[in-house]
C-alpha cells in the first residue's frame, strides 16, 4: 500500500471482517492479504502457516547478545516521565483533583511551570488554581504557550507568598497578576505602583473604624442590641474606607471588639 489512507481503509476492513468471522463462528487463519484499492476490500494472496514460511532464519555469523539488568536499570533512569505516570504522581505528591493534574500535564512545560511554583509556594492547590485561572486564561487571550509567558514560576510563587502574609488581597492580587503579565515586573514592584499593598495593622484599622463607628452611632447602637447582622454592613463600610485594601480577617476580628464597647 502506497498510503496511510489505503493502510487505514484496510485496517478499518480488517476488523470489520474479523469480527464478523468469528461471530459466525469462523476462524480467522494467518495469511498474507491484498487491500483492493478499488473496491476497498481485501482480499487473500497466500497462507503462512508457521515462522519459516517467513524465512526466519538464525544470523550464523551474530553472536549472543546478552543485556545485563544494569544496564537496562540504567538506561530507564535516563527515561523522561510519560504524562500518565506524571499525573498519577501529581495527583499522589501534590494531593490536587485528578482534573487539575489532567490539565496540568498537558505539556511538558506547564507540568514543570506548575512544579516550580508548587515547590516554593508550599501550596499545591493554591497554586494550582492561579495557574489554571489566572495564568491560562491570559496565555489563551494572547495565543501564547507557557515557555513564553512573561509571568516567571518563581514572581507567582512571590505573589502567591504576599497573599499568605497578608500583604495583598486576594481580590487585590488578580489585578497585580495582570500588570506583572503586561509588564513582566515583580508582584513588590507592581504593588508599591498600584498602592494596593493591605492594610493588616490593627493599630492603623482601628482609627478607621472607629470613624466608621462614629459615622453609623445609630446602627452601633442597633447592633449592641442584638442585631449582630449588621457586622456585615461595618465590614463593608470599612473596606470602602480603605478602598478595598484592608485584611477582612482583621476587619472582623477589630469590628467586633469596638462594636462591643
Amino acid at each position: 500500500m502506497n498510503s496511510f489512507k489505503f493502510v487505514k481503509d484496510a485496517l478499518a476492513y480488517e476488523i470489520e471482517r474479523q469480527v464478523d468471522l468469528i461471530e459466525d463462528g469462523g476462524k480467522v487463519i494467518q495469511e498474507t492479504r491484498l487491500f483492493d484499492t478499488s473496491k476497498g476490500i481485501t482480499v487473500a494472496m497466500r497462507t503462512k502457516e508457521e515462522a519459516h514460511d517467513y524465512r526466519y532464519f538464525p544470523e550464523p555469523d551474530l553472536l549472543p547478545l546478552i543485556v545485563e539488568d544494569s544496564l537496562i536499570n540504567e538506561a530507564k533512569k535516563d527515561l523522561p516521565e510519560l504524562p500518565m505516570a506524571k499525573k498519577d504522581r501529581f495527583i499522589s505528591e501534590y494531593s490536587i483533583p485528578a482534573y487539575d493534574a489532567g490539565v496540568l500535564t498537558s505539556s511538558k512545560e506547564l507540568a514543570g511551570y506548575f512544579e516550580n511554583v508548587a515547590k516554593r509556594t508550599r501550596e499545591p492547590k493554591i497554586s494550582s488554581n492561579w495557574i489554571m485561572g489566572e495564568l491560562l486564561r491570559l496565555l489563551k487571550e494572547d495565543g501564547r504557550d507557557v515557555k513564553d509567558c512573561p509571568v516567571t514560576p518563581e514572581a507567582l510563587a512571590a505573589l502567591i507568598g504576599m497573599i499568605k502574609k497578608g500583604a495583598v488581597s486576594t481580590k487585590m492580587a488578580k489585578d497585580v497578576f495582570s500588570e506583572m503579565y503586561s509588564t513582566g515586573k515583580p508582584p513588590e514592584e507592581v504593588v508599591k505602583e498600584m498602592g494596593v499593598s493591605q492594610i493588616s495593622d490593627e493599630a492603623a484599622l482601628v482609627a478607621v473604624i472607629d470613624k466608621v463607628m462614629a459615622d453609623n452611632a445609630e446602627s452601633v447602637e442597633r447592633f449592641r442590641a442584638g442585631e449582630e447582622k449588621l457586622l456585615g454592613f461595618f465590614v463593608g463600610q470599612t473596606m470602602k474606607a480603605t478602598k478595598g485594601q484592608a485584611n477582612p480577617q482583621v476587619v472582623n476580628k477589630v469590628l467586633k471588639e469596638r462594636l462591643k464597647g
